[in-house]
């Protein structure tokens, strides 16, 4: 097989700590395949300069780093808190929707709905966790009184999790539609939706990207609330993309329970042929240290073991000090454990006739013969990457080349396992295409003399459609 190839894709945040082009350029050469906007903390003339700057890196580098909009969605916090205020078990706290300073006693609550939808006997959680509390009244008006069941210190701001309550707030915060606005004009590569519960969430941000923008930009779930992991096989059929958000998945659930909740996840998507992100304090300590723990190693070796398509860093690159220095790392535990045999891969095959059956077919079945004579490459020709999505998601041995005349769909599909881009915008004939995209394979260093290729195309090539035709090609160096 050809050289050693990272496959799972690193999603990097923005942030103070990459502050510039030389440091971008670095971790881009290094193995950063998709940079992450965070809109809980983003300054949009800040945004739109780094974007400018990645852009211009991929042009002059021919990359095709993709950029992430990462929407803050329906963040509940307590308000402002006087200084050192501790509660202790058993004491007893009043949260209210009316603005005032918080005390030993009582503390503003952001969310207005908060004292209408809640119920007595539900848990509240602040500061992912660190306190608890157990509802004991409501007057469905402003206030809502709670038991302190585990205390400590309450800080300004902090964020609210309310684990067991039918929120009524919208997925897509007036802040968030905002937001996603600005993201489409400065042209992202994917857009996420935090806090993600039913379908009608993902419904409304694809109905807010088509009214926006001429680009059907693709959206990546985030699951972090229960809801969502029992509603997980309808969501899956309104996203493009899942993210595993362990950090409010963690307060949202019991913490143990979410090492098995992200190997489910890890199937779902799988099994919906879409890339799946794992995220939150992968390498947490390197925000200060500049070697991970063990316990961090094996944590980001086992999300790509259970099969994720990317390994996400927040602080570690946005406000860590050691931003170059975690992407080798995690880059050296990717290609360290990536090509096990250990890992499983997808083999379930849903015979589903509707328009996609011959593309669906023609994908599986190139990567099943990749594997069988230890072809090189699988190429693919794609105007909406499609192929590319189901051809990545049976995780074939060989490489995956996929050729495009739209330079956004291939930074778009960086994100994906085992993908690599080109730009091709030549429309010849199929058989010139194929010998084309060959020679650009060789150049690349994917293909020798000898090796095998396996091309999907659709026939005739000028028509640009589906994909209905796979050739085995051995590359003869013209």
């Amino acid at each position: 097989m050809a050289e050693n190839r990272k496959r799972t894709k690193i999603v990097a945040t923005l942030g103070p700590a990459i502050g510039t082009e030389t440091l971008l350029e670095k971790m881009m050469e290094s193995g950063v395949n998709v940079f992450r906007i965070n809109f809980s903390h983003a300054d949009y003339e800040d945004v739109k300069e780094r974007v400018n700057f990645i852009r211009a890196i991929n042009k002059r580098r021919n990359f095709n780093v993709a950029v992430l909009a990462d929407l803050q969605g329906p963040k509940l916090r307590v308000g402002v808190m006087q200084d050192d205020v501790y509660l202790n078990e058993g004491d007893v706290f009043t949260f209210t929707t009316n603005k005032c300073e918080g005390t030993k006693e009582v503390a503003f609550m952001t969310y207005q709905s908060f004292p209408m939808d809640v119920q007595v006997g539900e848990h509240i959680l602040v500061d992912d966790g660190k306190l608890l509390f157990e509802v004991t009244h409501t007057d469905r008006d402003s206030k809502v009184v709670t038991k302190v069941l585990r205390g400590g210190p309450l800080k300004s701001k902090k964020g609210v999790n309310l684990p067991n309550t039918k929120i009524s707030l919208p997925a897509l915060t007036e802040k968030d539609i905002k937001d996603a606005i600005f993201a489409m004009s400065i042209e992202v590569d994917w857009i996420a939706l935090s806090f993600v519960r039913t379908p009608e969430d993902l419904i409304q941000l694809k109905d807010l990207i088509k009214e926006h923008s001429t680009h059907n930009i693709p959206i990546i779930a985030k699951i972090e609330k229960p809801e969502a992991v029992a509603n997980i096989d309808k969501l899956t059929a309104y996203c493009d993309g899942l993210m595993c958000a362990r950090g409010d998945l963690g307060v949202e659930v019991p913490m143990e329970k979410v090492p098995l909740i992200q190997k489910r996840l890890v199937l779902k998507a799988k099994k919906a042929h879409i890339p799946i992100i794992i995220a939150t304090q992968m390498m947490e300590t390197m925000i200060t240290n500049q070697v991970p723990t063990r316990a961090e190693v094996n944590d980001v070796a086992n999300s790509i073991m259970d099969g994720a398509d990317a390994v996400m860093l927040s602080g570690e690159t946005s406000v860590g000090e050691y931003p170059l220095e975690v992407i080798k790392q995690m880059r050296k535990i990717i290609e360290s454990v990536e090509n096990s045999p250990l890992i499983s891969v997808p083999d379930h095959y849903v015979q589903c006739i509707n328009e996609r059956f011959i593309s669906n077919t023609i994908c599986h079945q190139a990567a099943l013969m990749a594997n069988s004579i230890n072809a090189e490459v699988i190429t693919t020709l794609t105007d909406s990457g499609y192929t590319a999505f189901q051809i990545s998601s049976w995780r074939p041995k060989s490489n995956i080349l996929v050729f495009s005349s739209n330079r956004r769909i291939l930074a778009m599909l960086n994100l994906l396992w085992g993908v690599k881009g080109v730009y091709y915008d030549r429309f010849v004939s199929t058989d010139q295409t194929i010998e084309d995209i060959n020679n650009l394979a060789h150049e690349r260093g994917y293909l020798n003399q000898g090796d095998f290729a396996i091309n999907i195309t659709s026939m005739p090539v000028k028509e640009r459609g589906m994909a209905n035709t796979m050739r085995v090609t051995e590359y003869k160096k013209n």
